[in-house]
């Protein structure tokens, strides 16, 4: 549901870091995002190819793995930072494994495992990110009010 109350708030040029322990859900929230943004198709873990595209309407997305990181010349080396542009999405799982290199987040959603479920942090850092957590929390208010 927070997927859902969160798509659409997304705006091009928005940067989202997405943390948490491995299995916190940071690739079955980008998969919900995706989908609560349209995308029909099949949503895949960029963890071996380290970004996968999407293209939705007229927006681009792209979603980010950077488990695997070695190096953060890794990052240099593979052209990622064309993708953070005013024009598209970047969602970025494992942000800290780039730390230092990567643009800085808009919104950061930290994820946590629960005893019933899991918990979602999100803290906006900016104020393109501020606008979209505003806009957010007016989508969650009713789609969690009571029917």
């Amino acid at each position: 549901m927070l997927a859902q109350a969160l798509a659409p708030c997304i705006r091009p040029g928005l940067v989202v870091y997405l943390s948490g322990d491995l299995g916190a859900g940071k690739t079955t929230f980008a998969r919900a995002l995706l989908h609560a943004m349209g995308h029909a198709g099949r949503v895949k873990s960029p963890t071996y190819n380290l970004v996968e595209i999407y293209v939705i309407s007229s927006l681009y997305l792209y979603h980010f793995d950077l488990y695997r990181f070695k190096d953060p010349i890794e990052w240099e080396e593979a052209g990622f930072r064309e993708y953070f542009n005013p024009q598209s999405v970047c969602l970025v799982e494992w942000p800290e494994k780039a730390q230092g290199i990567l643009p800085a987040a808009d919104l950061q959603i930290t994820l946590s495992i629960q005893e019933t479920g899991r918990l979602a942090a999100i803290q906006a850092n900016t104020e393109h990110g501020a606008t979209c957590l505003e806009c957010w929390q007016t989508k969650w208010e009713t789609l969690s009010a009571p029917a």
